[in-house]
């Protein structure tokens, strides 16, 4: 189960239902969390991660 406030700063940052790679990290860095934790919610959530830094999604 994702934590509700990491779910609100998701979707409050969602572009058209997907989650920008540099927002993802954003978040992660505010929370003091590992990335990883954010592709995990984002999993979970079953939300789609674009503008991919690494070039891995778009």
């Amino acid at each position: 189960m994702v934590e509700p406030k990491l779910e609100e700063l998701i979707r409050k940052a969602l572009v058209d239902g997907k989650l920008n790679c540099a927002a993802g990290l954003k978040i992660a860095r505010d929370l003091k969390i590992p990335a990883s934790k954010i592709g995990e919610a984002t999993n979970e959530l079953k939300i789609r991660i674009a503008n991919c830094q690494l070039g891995c999604f778009k």
